[in-house]
Protein backbone atom coordinates (compact mmCIF):
# COMPACT_ATOMS: atom_id res chain seq x y z
CA UNK A 1 0.00 0.00 0.00
CA UNK A 2 1.58 3.24 -1.17
CA UNK A 3 1.25 6.32 1.01
CA UNK A 4 0.69 9.70 -0.56
CA UNK A 5 3.63 12.09 -0.59
CA UNK A 6 2.34 14.28 2.23
CA UNK A 7 1.76 11.17 4.39
CA UNK A 8 5.27 9.90 3.67
CA UNK A 9 6.68 13.27 4.65
CA UNK A 10 4.85 13.16 7.97
CA UNK A 11 6.81 9.99 8.71
CA UNK A 12 10.02 11.63 7.52
CA UNK A 13 9.41 14.59 9.79
CA UNK A 14 8.79 12.33 12.80
CA UNK A 15 12.08 10.51 12.37
CA UNK A 16 14.14 13.62 11.68
CA UNK A 17 14.56 13.53 7.90
CA UNK A 18 14.47 17.19 6.76
CA UNK A 19 11.41 18.16 4.72
CA UNK A 20 10.15 21.54 3.58
CA UNK A 21 7.35 23.42 5.36
CA UNK A 22 4.16 22.09 3.80
CA UNK A 23 0.40 22.37 4.06
CA UNK A 24 -2.33 19.99 2.94
CA UNK A 25 -4.86 21.62 0.59
CA UNK A 26 -8.31 20.00 0.50
CA UNK A 27 -9.93 22.58 -1.80
CA UNK A 28 -8.68 25.57 -3.83
CA UNK A 29 -10.10 28.13 -1.38
CA UNK A 30 -7.83 26.71 1.36
CA UNK A 31 -5.00 28.57 -0.38
CA UNK A 32 -6.42 31.87 0.88
CA UNK A 33 -5.27 30.77 4.33
CA UNK A 34 -1.88 29.49 3.22
CA UNK A 35 0.68 29.76 5.99
CA UNK A 36 3.72 29.30 3.73
CA UNK A 37 5.22 32.39 2.09
CA UNK A 38 5.22 32.54 -1.72
CA UNK A 39 6.59 31.30 -4.06
CA UNK A 40 5.27 27.79 -3.39
CA UNK A 41 4.88 24.58 -5.35
CA UNK A 42 1.50 22.80 -5.58
CA UNK A 43 1.66 19.03 -5.96
CA UNK A 44 -1.09 16.62 -6.96
CA UNK A 45 -1.41 13.90 -4.29
CA UNK A 46 -1.83 10.79 -6.39
CA UNK A 47 0.22 7.64 -6.23
CA UNK A 48 1.28 7.66 -9.87
CA UNK A 49 4.70 8.86 -10.92
CA UNK A 50 5.47 11.47 -13.56
CA UNK A 51 3.24 14.11 -12.00
CA UNK A 52 5.41 16.99 -13.13
CA UNK A 53 5.50 15.92 -16.77
CA UNK A 54 1.70 15.98 -17.11
CA UNK A 55 1.00 19.19 -15.17
CA UNK A 56 0.40 17.80 -11.71
CA UNK A 57 3.09 20.01 -10.15
CA UNK A 58 3.00 23.79 -10.57
CA UNK A 59 5.02 26.65 -9.12
CA UNK A 60 3.00 29.74 -8.19
CA UNK A 61 3.95 33.19 -6.91
CA UNK A 62 0.71 34.56 -5.43
CA UNK A 63 -2.74 33.57 -4.17
CA UNK A 64 -4.60 34.29 -7.43
CA UNK A 65 -2.25 32.08 -9.44
CA UNK A 66 -2.30 29.44 -6.70
CA UNK A 67 -6.12 29.13 -6.66
CA UNK A 68 -6.21 28.90 -10.46
CA UNK A 69 -3.45 26.28 -10.46
CA UNK A 70 -5.21 24.29 -7.73
CA UNK A 71 -8.44 24.19 -9.76
CA UNK A 72 -6.44 22.89 -12.71
CA UNK A 73 -4.63 20.20 -10.71
CA UNK A 74 -7.76 19.00 -8.91
CA UNK A 75 -9.38 18.39 -12.33
CA UNK A 76 -6.34 16.68 -13.81
CA UNK A 77 -6.45 12.86 -13.77
CA UNK A 78 -3.06 11.16 -13.67
CA UNK A 79 -3.20 7.56 -14.89
CA UNK A 80 -6.92 7.68 -14.18
CA UNK A 81 -6.69 9.00 -10.61
CA UNK A 82 -7.95 12.44 -9.55
CA UNK A 83 -6.25 13.96 -6.50
CA UNK A 84 -8.40 14.54 -3.44
CA UNK A 85 -5.79 16.70 -1.76
CA UNK A 86 -2.83 18.79 -2.87
CA UNK A 87 0.40 19.49 -1.05
CA UNK A 88 1.63 23.08 -0.94
CA UNK A 89 5.33 23.40 -0.18
CA UNK A 90 7.94 26.09 0.00
CA UNK A 91 10.26 26.40 -2.99
CA UNK A 92 13.77 25.00 -2.54
CA UNK A 93 16.90 26.02 -4.38
CA UNK A 94 18.87 22.91 -5.33
CA UNK A 95 22.38 22.54 -6.66
CA UNK A 96 22.27 18.75 -7.05
CA UNK A 97 19.70 15.99 -6.74
CA UNK A 98 20.31 12.42 -5.50
CA UNK A 99 18.25 9.25 -5.35
CA UNK A 100 18.01 7.14 -2.15
CA UNK A 101 15.93 4.10 -1.23
CA UNK A 102 15.66 1.23 1.22
CA UNK A 103 13.83 -1.76 -0.16
CA UNK A 104 13.28 -5.39 0.77
CA UNK A 105 15.00 -7.73 -1.67
CA UNK A 106 12.54 -10.59 -1.94
CA UNK A 107 15.00 -13.10 -3.32
CA UNK A 108 17.79 -12.28 -0.87
CA UNK A 109 15.29 -11.68 1.99
CA UNK A 110 17.47 -8.78 3.06
CA UNK A 111 17.04 -5.02 3.15
CA UNK A 112 19.00 -3.31 0.39
CA UNK A 113 20.19 0.29 0.41
CA UNK A 114 20.04 1.98 -3.01
CA UNK A 115 21.58 5.28 -4.09
CA UNK A 116 22.32 7.22 -7.26
CA UNK A 117 23.99 10.55 -8.04
CA UNK A 118 21.25 11.08 -10.67
CA UNK A 119 18.03 11.86 -8.82
CA UNK A 120 14.86 13.64 -9.87
CA UNK A 121 13.05 12.87 -13.11
CA UNK A 122 16.08 11.43 -14.93
CA UNK A 123 15.01 7.87 -14.16
CA UNK A 124 17.16 6.20 -16.83
CA UNK A 125 20.30 7.99 -15.67
CA UNK A 126 19.49 7.12 -12.06
CA UNK A 127 19.15 3.43 -12.91
CA UNK A 128 22.42 3.39 -14.86
CA UNK A 129 24.25 4.95 -11.94
CA UNK A 130 22.46 2.98 -9.18
CA UNK A 131 24.63 1.71 -6.33
CA UNK A 132 23.48 -0.86 -3.80
CA UNK A 133 24.52 -2.22 -0.43
CA UNK A 134 22.90 -5.35 1.00
CA UNK A 135 22.34 -5.25 4.77
CA UNK A 136 23.38 -8.83 5.49
CA UNK A 137 24.14 -8.42 9.19
CA UNK A 138 22.94 -6.26 12.06
CA UNK A 139 22.62 -2.73 10.74
CA UNK A 140 25.22 -0.14 11.64
CA UNK A 141 26.13 3.31 10.23
CA UNK A 142 28.84 1.51 8.29
CA UNK A 143 26.31 0.34 5.71
CA UNK A 144 24.97 3.85 5.10
CA UNK A 145 28.47 5.31 4.84
CA UNK A 146 29.49 2.57 2.42
CA UNK A 147 26.56 3.41 0.12
CA UNK A 148 27.36 7.11 0.26
CA UNK A 149 30.97 6.49 -0.74
CA UNK A 150 29.89 4.20 -3.61
CA UNK A 151 27.66 7.05 -4.83
CA UNK A 152 30.72 9.27 -5.08
CA UNK A 153 29.86 11.70 -2.30
CA UNK A 154 32.76 13.59 -0.77
CA UNK A 155 33.51 16.03 2.04
CA UNK A 156 30.73 16.95 4.49
CA UNK A 157 28.17 15.40 2.13
CA UNK A 158 29.31 11.92 3.18
CA UNK A 159 28.09 12.49 6.72
CA UNK A 160 24.88 14.35 5.88
CA UNK A 161 23.73 11.82 3.25
CA UNK A 162 24.74 8.88 5.45
CA UNK A 163 22.59 10.22 8.27
CA UNK A 164 19.59 10.40 5.91
CA UNK A 165 20.15 6.79 4.82
CA UNK A 166 20.38 5.67 8.47
CA UNK A 167 17.06 7.35 9.31
CA UNK A 168 15.42 5.83 6.24
CA UNK A 169 16.59 2.40 7.36
CA UNK A 170 15.29 2.86 10.91
CA UNK A 171 11.92 4.01 9.54
CA UNK A 172 11.85 0.98 7.23
CA UNK A 173 12.42 -1.42 10.13
CA UNK A 174 10.33 0.36 12.77
CA UNK A 175 7.21 0.43 10.58
CA UNK A 176 7.71 -2.95 8.82
CA UNK A 177 7.72 -1.16 5.46
CA UNK A 178 8.37 -2.56 2.01
CA UNK A 179 9.93 0.58 0.57
CA UNK A 180 11.24 3.97 1.67
CA UNK A 181 12.34 6.19 -1.19
CA UNK A 182 13.55 9.78 -1.43
CA UNK A 183 13.71 11.11 -4.98
CA UNK A 184 15.06 13.62 -5.20
CA UNK A 185 17.17 14.39 -2.18
CA UNK A 186 17.98 18.02 -2.90
CA UNK A 187 21.45 19.39 -2.14
CA UNK A 188 21.52 23.18 -1.75
CA UNK A 189 24.47 25.32 -2.89
CA UNK A 190 25.53 25.45 0.77
CA UNK A 191 25.45 21.65 1.12
CA UNK A 192 22.18 21.31 3.05
CA UNK A 193 20.11 18.21 2.28
CA UNK A 194 16.30 18.13 1.86
CA UNK A 195 13.83 15.35 1.02
CA UNK A 196 11.96 17.03 -1.84
CA UNK A 197 9.79 14.03 -2.68
CA UNK A 198 9.20 10.73 -0.93
CA UNK A 199 7.52 7.41 -1.36
CA UNK A 200 6.63 4.93 1.37
CA UNK A 201 5.08 1.53 0.75
CA UNK A 202 3.48 -0.02 3.83
CA UNK A 203 3.20 -3.76 4.28
CA UNK A 204 -0.49 -4.67 4.40
CA UNK A 205 0.11 -7.60 6.74
CA UNK A 206 1.93 -5.40 9.23
CA UNK A 207 -0.67 -2.62 9.53
CA UNK A 208 -2.37 -4.26 12.50
CA UNK A 209 0.91 -3.89 14.43
CA UNK A 210 1.22 -0.19 13.58
CA UNK A 211 -1.94 1.63 14.53
CA UNK A 212 -0.33 5.02 14.05
CA UNK A 213 0.53 4.12 10.47
CA UNK A 214 -2.97 2.78 9.77
CA UNK A 215 -4.48 5.88 11.34
CA UNK A 216 -2.28 8.09 9.14
CA UNK A 217 -3.39 6.26 6.01
CA UNK A 218 -7.11 6.18 6.75
CA UNK A 219 -7.52 9.50 8.53
CA UNK A 220 -7.79 11.16 5.12
CA UNK A 221 -10.91 9.14 4.33
CA UNK A 222 -13.43 11.90 3.56
CA UNK A 223 -17.08 11.71 2.77
CA UNK A 224 -19.61 13.57 0.65
CA UNK A 225 -20.85 15.18 3.88
CA UNK A 226 -17.82 17.43 4.06
CA UNK A 227 -18.14 18.51 0.48
CA UNK A 228 -15.61 16.27 -1.17
CA UNK A 229 -15.62 12.89 -2.74
CA UNK A 230 -14.26 10.01 -0.75
CA UNK A 231 -10.76 8.77 -1.39
CA UNK A 232 -10.52 5.32 -2.87
CA UNK A 233 -8.96 3.25 -0.14
CA UNK A 234 -6.42 0.69 -1.28
CA UNK A 235 -7.72 -2.85 -1.17
CA UNK A 236 -4.56 -4.64 -0.27
CA UNK A 237 -2.87 -6.57 -3.03
CA UNK A 238 0.28 -8.58 -3.24
CA UNK A 239 3.01 -7.71 -0.84
CA UNK A 240 6.67 -8.02 -1.74
CA UNK A 241 7.51 -9.00 1.83
CA UNK A 242 7.79 -12.70 2.48
CA UNK A 243 5.36 -14.09 5.02
CA UNK A 244 7.02 -14.95 8.28
CA UNK A 245 6.46 -18.32 9.91
CA UNK A 246 4.16 -16.63 12.46
CA UNK A 247 2.08 -15.12 9.66
CA UNK A 248 1.81 -18.48 7.92
CA UNK A 249 0.78 -20.38 11.00
CA UNK A 250 -0.57 -18.36 13.85
CA UNK A 251 -0.82 -20.45 17.00
CA UNK A 252 -1.77 -17.65 19.37
CA UNK A 253 -4.96 -17.86 21.49
CA UNK A 254 -8.22 -17.21 19.61
CA UNK A 255 -8.32 -13.45 20.15
CA UNK A 256 -4.88 -12.45 21.41
CA UNK A 257 -3.82 -10.83 18.14
CA UNK A 258 -7.01 -8.86 17.48
CA UNK A 259 -6.16 -5.21 16.94
CA UNK A 260 -8.83 -2.54 16.88
CA UNK A 261 -7.83 0.41 14.70
CA UNK A 262 -9.54 3.59 15.99
CA UNK A 263 -10.64 6.35 13.62
CA UNK A 264 -12.79 9.43 14.21
CA UNK A 265 -16.29 8.56 12.96
CA UNK A 266 -19.31 6.75 14.42
CA UNK A 267 -19.52 3.41 12.54
CA UNK A 268 -17.73 0.27 13.74
CA UNK A 269 -16.58 -2.23 11.10
CA UNK A 270 -15.81 -5.91 11.70
CA UNK A 271 -14.53 -7.95 8.75
CA UNK A 272 -12.33 -10.93 7.93
CA UNK A 273 -9.44 -10.36 5.55
CA UNK A 274 -7.44 -7.22 4.83
CA UNK A 275 -8.86 -6.75 1.34
CA UNK A 276 -12.46 -7.09 2.50
CA UNK A 277 -11.82 -4.72 5.41
CA UNK A 278 -10.35 -2.03 3.16
CA UNK A 279 -13.10 -2.43 0.57
CA UNK A 280 -15.76 -2.14 3.29
CA UNK A 281 -14.17 1.02 4.67
CA UNK A 282 -14.12 2.42 1.15
CA UNK A 283 -17.80 1.68 0.55
CA UNK A 284 -18.88 3.14 3.90
CA UNK A 285 -16.98 6.35 3.13
CA UNK A 286 -18.43 6.56 -0.37
CA UNK A 287 -21.93 6.17 1.08
CA UNK A 288 -21.35 9.14 3.38
CA UNK A 289 -20.55 7.18 6.52
CA UNK A 290 -17.68 7.82 8.91
CA UNK A 291 -15.85 4.78 10.28
CA UNK A 292 -15.15 5.00 14.02
CA UNK A 293 -12.92 1.96 14.02
CA UNK A 294 -12.27 -1.28 12.20
CA UNK A 295 -11.10 -4.74 13.11
CA UNK A 296 -9.90 -7.50 10.82
CA UNK A 297 -10.57 -10.95 12.24
CA UNK A 298 -8.02 -12.34 9.79
CA UNK A 299 -10.08 -15.40 9.00
CA UNK A 300 -8.07 -16.33 5.94
CA UNK A 301 -5.10 -17.24 8.13
CA UNK A 302 -7.08 -19.33 10.60
CA UNK A 303 -8.51 -22.13 8.53
CA UNK A 304 -7.15 -24.59 11.07
CA UNK A 305 -9.10 -23.03 13.95
CA UNK A 306 -11.80 -25.03 15.69
CA UNK A 307 -15.44 -23.85 15.56
CA UNK A 308 -15.16 -22.87 19.23
CA UNK A 309 -12.10 -20.73 18.52
CA UNK A 310 -13.81 -19.06 15.56
CA UNK A 311 -16.89 -18.29 17.64
CA UNK A 312 -14.76 -16.89 20.44
CA UNK A 313 -12.88 -14.75 17.96
CA UNK A 314 -16.08 -13.34 16.47
CA UNK A 315 -17.52 -12.56 19.91
CA UNK A 316 -14.35 -10.88 21.12
CA UNK A 317 -14.02 -8.90 17.90
CA UNK A 318 -17.60 -7.69 18.17
CA UNK A 319 -17.07 -6.69 21.80
CA UNK A 320 -13.98 -4.68 20.89
CA UNK A 321 -15.74 -2.84 18.07
CA UNK A 322 -18.80 -2.07 20.23
CA UNK A 323 -16.92 -0.89 23.31
CA UNK A 324 -16.16 2.47 21.68
CA UNK A 325 -18.82 4.86 23.01
CA UNK A 326 -18.70 6.94 19.84
CA UNK A 327 -19.95 3.99 17.78
CA UNK A 328 -23.59 4.46 16.79
CA UNK A 329 -23.88 1.53 14.37
CA UNK A 330 -21.81 -1.53 13.50
CA UNK A 331 -21.38 -3.33 10.20
CA UNK A 332 -20.30 -6.96 10.46
CA UNK A 333 -19.17 -8.09 7.02
CA UNK A 334 -17.80 -11.64 6.98
CA UNK A 335 -17.20 -13.99 4.08
CA UNK A 336 -17.08 -17.77 4.09
CA UNK A 337 -13.76 -19.14 5.26
CA UNK A 338 -13.90 -17.97 8.83
CA UNK A 339 -16.76 -20.36 9.48
CA UNK A 340 -20.26 -21.22 8.35
CA UNK A 341 -22.86 -18.46 8.49
CA UNK A 342 -24.82 -20.13 11.29
CA UNK A 343 -21.65 -20.46 13.40
CA UNK A 344 -20.98 -16.74 13.07
CA UNK A 345 -24.63 -15.91 13.70
CA UNK A 346 -24.63 -17.96 16.89
CA UNK A 347 -21.53 -16.11 18.10
CA UNK A 348 -23.20 -12.76 17.46
CA UNK A 349 -26.40 -13.90 19.15
CA UNK A 350 -24.46 -15.20 22.15
CA UNK A 351 -22.74 -11.85 22.54
CA UNK A 352 -26.04 -9.97 22.44
CA UNK A 353 -27.69 -12.34 24.92
CA UNK A 354 -24.74 -12.03 27.29
CA UNK A 355 -24.95 -8.24 27.23
CA UNK A 356 -28.71 -8.45 27.74
CA UNK A 357 -28.25 -10.65 30.82
CA UNK A 358 -25.67 -8.27 32.22
CA UNK A 359 -28.00 -5.34 31.72
CA UNK A 360 -30.76 -7.04 33.71
CA UNK A 361 -28.52 -7.67 36.71
CA UNK A 362 -26.13 -4.72 36.70
CA UNK A 363 -26.87 -1.26 38.09
CA UNK A 364 -25.77 0.42 34.87
CA UNK A 365 -26.69 -0.75 31.39
CA UNK A 366 -24.32 -1.39 28.52
CA UNK A 367 -25.41 0.46 25.41
CA UNK A 368 -25.37 -1.57 22.21
CA UNK A 369 -25.05 0.12 18.84
CA UNK A 370 -27.37 -0.88 16.01
CA UNK A 371 -26.02 -3.97 14.25
CA UNK A 372 -26.12 -4.73 10.54
CA UNK A 373 -24.75 -8.14 9.58
CA UNK A 374 -23.77 -9.21 6.10
CA UNK A 375 -22.64 -12.81 5.68
CA UNK A 376 -21.71 -14.91 2.68
CA UNK A 377 -21.25 -18.66 2.88
CA UNK A 378 -23.05 -21.84 3.72
CA UNK A 379 -25.99 -22.14 6.16
CA UNK A 380 -27.21 -18.63 5.35
CA UNK A 381 -30.88 -19.41 5.96
CA UNK A 382 -30.12 -20.95 9.33
CA UNK A 383 -28.06 -17.87 10.22
CA UNK A 384 -30.98 -15.64 9.33
CA UNK A 385 -33.25 -17.59 11.70
CA UNK A 386 -30.73 -17.23 14.52
CA UNK A 387 -30.29 -13.49 14.02
CA UNK A 388 -34.04 -12.89 13.58
CA UNK A 389 -34.51 -14.25 17.11
CA UNK A 390 -32.27 -11.50 18.51
CA UNK A 391 -33.74 -8.86 16.18
CA UNK A 392 -30.61 -8.32 14.12
CA UNK A 393 -30.84 -7.60 10.42
CA UNK A 394 -28.98 -10.08 8.19
CA UNK A 395 -28.31 -8.73 4.71
CA UNK A 396 -26.81 -10.65 1.80
CA UNK A 397 -26.17 -7.66 -0.47
CA UNK A 398 -23.17 -5.57 0.61
CA UNK A 399 -24.37 -2.28 -0.91
CA UNK A 400 -27.66 -2.63 0.95
CA UNK A 401 -25.83 -3.44 4.19
CA UNK A 402 -23.65 -0.34 3.82
CA UNK A 403 -26.68 1.83 3.12
CA UNK A 404 -28.41 0.41 6.18
CA UNK A 405 -25.51 0.97 8.59
CA UNK A 406 -24.91 4.52 7.37
CA UNK A 407 -28.60 5.32 7.86
CA UNK A 408 -28.56 3.78 11.36
CA UNK A 409 -25.51 5.82 12.35
CA UNK A 410 -27.17 9.05 11.24
CA UNK A 411 -30.24 8.29 13.30
CA UNK A 412 -27.98 7.59 16.29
Amino acid sequence: MDLLEYQAKELFREIGIPVLPGQRIDRPQDLKGLKIPYPVVLKSQVRAGGRGRVGGIKFVANTIDAVAAAHSIFHLPITGEYPEVLLAEAKYNTDRELYLAVVLDREARRPVLLGSRQGGTSTESAMEDMQQVVVDREFSPFYARRLTLKMGCSGPLIQSVSEIVEKMYYLFVEKDLDLVEINPLGISPTGEVMALDGKVTANDRALSRHRDLARLIYSSCRTPENGTSSRSLPTGGASVREATPKEDRDTSPPWEDLNLIPLDGNIGILCNGAGLTMATLDLVCEAGGKPANFLNLGGESRSEATPEQIAARVEKGLALVCQDKTVKAVLVNLLGGIGTCDLVAEAIANYLKRISRQNTTATSTIRLPKLTVRLMGTQFDRAKQILDEVEVSLVENLDRAVEQVVSAARKG
